[in-house]
């Protein structure tokens, strides 16, 4: 576990660690087919890049014919794809070593519990030796410096939390599966908490505004701008409450994840890996998606704009991305678009990985211009449709792509990158290199013991519970209950020193008092996914 003393998000020179092994660029076709070497041309490229793996071609691996992806086009994004026991996985792996070796900080999101191996160095075995010799690879065995996060602390991991004021409505309504109207209904309940300064910080302080604003005290609050339907708000107070059944409550709350954390560097100018442990979390999976697009979302709010760099400031890996787009209203899919779209001037590339590239609307997967398809099934009429469907979305090559996708072995890929004039390299089928990490997970008490010995979980691990609108709308409550029961007693029993004028007169009550009909302070602004602008 590493550290790094640099400030997030700075300017960073770090020299390119090319692996030694690494074959040159492809310059001359001498021992090369026409076709292969065609394709070798179109990735020799003279900046820094990536070595992914070597050219397939009739069933023959061409060493002197490598695939790469060079770093400056990173930002473009991309798309992992390919059916389950295909390679995905180690696909990310590699990527993510080669990232980190070239100074760029890399998030993962670790669904399944097998990706915390690339902290600790890989087995040598003939069997890596052989895929090393395969794709001209010198193998050497490496960990990489990383991080673990949980969300909510839930698992192994430093842990993740986000204020609810912070996710905002849009993303919340998503988790809760809301409907439109009653997602309409939420963003009215920010919009009053947000003008009044009654702080969301958890599901609690959520649950008291919504209480609040169809009470018969607070039903005026709203009237001028439409008011909140009784109907409705029961219908968000019972999604809350299911959803902390859930063991949701975790998840939310301070102290808040602060995502530039996701921007170091270790000290030896690598990058850090960040890995988000889910499989505690799993069956969750409209969470832990719609959590990883606040993240996303906050990376897009509070970066500034760079625009064409060599290298990225971090690449972000969106795992099980269709779960994200699955039932998304069109507004959220509009709003992922444009985040999408403008994230790639501040800095960072955003890969999603899937099954096949139909799980990614088609505005979203034009904006991908790296892609790595590994194999897919036809085994039904749907995988026979998805299947053509992908083939569609490459440029023309002349593989038989609907023959080379299904016969693809593991560890095997289509590939095609940006090259670094920005247009697309000739498609390759391309085996793939080796982790030089550890290909599974590590032992549990090496985990726990690298997430304990972060100097990031000391100021992470424990939940705050600050005062909120939950705390000052219960105040204020008592103090009205109270201020009933003096106005209803004998003028002579009345106390000098009430109960009541003490809660009165408190700060709380006084800040609840100012807040109700009167705005105060500036109004918190929201994005495009109705999170907090910082």
């Amino acid at each position: 576990m590493t550290d790094s003393d640099e400030t997030p998000g700075a300017a960073r020179d770090v020299t390119p660690r090319a692996d030694p092994g690494a074959p040159p660029p492809a310059t001359s076709s001498v021992s090369l087919p026409p076709a292969v070497a065609e394709i070798a041309t179109g990735y020799a490229f003279t900046g820094p890049a990536m070595e992914l793996g070597s050219v397939l071609w009739d069933g023959q691996c061409h060493a002197d014919a490598p695939v790469r992806i060079p770093l400056a086009m990173l930002n473009r994004h991309g798309l992992v794809a390919g059916a389950t026991g295909t390679g995905k996985t180690k696909t990310l792996q590699l990527i993510a070593e080669q990232l980190s070796a070239n100074g760029v900080p890399v998030f993962l999101a670790d669904v399944k519990g097998d990706v915390s191996g690339i902290s600790a160095p890989g087995q040598d075995s003939p069997k890596v030796r052989e895929r090393a010799g395969q794709v001209g690879q010198t193998w050497e065995a490496a960990g990489f410096p990383c991080e673990f996060y949980a969300l909510g602390g839930i698992g192994t991991g430093i842990p993740l939390r986000a204020t609810v004021t912070s996710f905002g409505p849009v993303l919340l309504s998503k988790v809760l599966q809301l409907n439109q109207t009653q997602e309409q209904s939420l963003g009215l309940i920010f919009h009053y908490a947000d003008s009044k300064g009654l702080e969301l910080y958890d599901l609690k302080d959520l649950k008291a505004v919504t209480g609040f604003l169809v009470s018969d005290v607070g039903k005026p609050e709203l009237k001028g701008i439409g008011g909140l339907s009784s109907v409705t708000a029961g219908v968000i107070l019972r999604s809350i409450t299911a959803f902390e059944q859930q063991g949701a409550s975790d998840f939310f709350g301070e102290p808040e994840f602060d995502v530039t954390e996701l921007l170091r560097l270790a000290p030896d100018g690598r990058g850090l890996v960040s890995v988000l442990e889910l499989p505690a979390v799993q069956d969750k999976p409209q969470l832990f998606s719609t959590f990883l697009m606040w993240l996303l979302a906050e990376l897009f709010n509070g970066l500034p704009e760079v625009g064409d760099v060599d290298r990225p400031k971090l690449v972000f890996f969106f795992d099980e991305a269709h779960l994200l787009f699955s039932g998304a209203s069109k507004a959220f899919l509009e709003s992922i678009t444009q985040t999408v779209r403008l994230i790639r001037s501040k800095g960072v590339g955003v890969f999603f990985v899937t099954q096949t590239p139909k799980d990614v609307p088609a505005d979203v997967l034009g904006q991908l211009g790296n892609r790595v398809q590994h194999a897919l099934r036809a085994f039904t009429p749907d995988d026979a449709k998805a299947l053509k469907a992908t083939v569609r979305t490459f440029p023309k090559s002349p593989y038989d792509l609907e023959s080379t996708l299904t016969g693809l072995g593991t560890g095997e890929a289509v590939i095609t990158v940006l090259s670094e004039s920005g247009a697309p390299t000739p498609v390759a089928a391309t085996r793939l290199r080796a982790p030089q990490s550890l290909m599974g997970p590590v032992p549990g008490e090496d985990l726990d013991r690298l997430v304990k010995s972060s100097l990031l979980y000391g100021r992470y691990a424990e939940a705050v519970d600050r005062e909120s609108a939950f705390e000052k709308l219960s105040a204020a409550e008592r103090g009205r209950e109270e201020v009933a029961v003096q106005a209803a007693l004998p003028e002579g029993k009345k106390e000098d020193k009430s109960l009541a004028e003490q809660v009165v007169g408190s700060g709380i009550f006084r800040s609840l008092a100012r807040s109700v009909g009167t705005q105060l302070g500036r109004e918190i602004t929201r994005s495009l996914f109705g999170t907090r602008r910082r």
